[in-house]
């Protein structure tokens, strides 16, 4: 089941005023970005995170679980809980680099 965009949108708002906040449509489904860093990943309507040693601390009672097949293991965000969800996307911001630009082969 592929998620839909007024998850996704609810997703954002959660985290509004942590910078600027997108999202962008992979394989069916979404990636949110906070200033052009790849922070929350969202598969079947649930937002993951990566298993970050940065954020384990803000994390210690949430679930994990595997968003796609052959992915590894990553947090499940509390979607309700913007305040814990706008510090982990503090401390992620902070660490997670901007991803390079993949040049064309000719």
């Amino acid at each position: 089941m592929a998620s839909d965009m007024d998850f996704v949108n609810y997703v954002m708002e959660q985290i509004n005023g942590t910078g600027d906040v997108s999202s962008k449509k992979m394989f069916g489904e979404y990636m949110v970005y906070v200033n052009q860093k790849p922070l929350i990943l969202i598969c079947d309507n649930t937002a993951y995170v990566k298993k970050l040693d940065a954020v384990r601390e803000l994390l210690t009672t949430e679930e994990t679980g595997v968003p796609y097949q052959g992915a590894k293991e990553h947090y499940i965000l509390d979607v309700d809980n913007g305040k814990e969800m706008k510090n982990v996307v503090k401390v992620l911001e902070k660490i997670i680099p901007i991803p390079k630009k993949k040049t064309k082969k000719k």
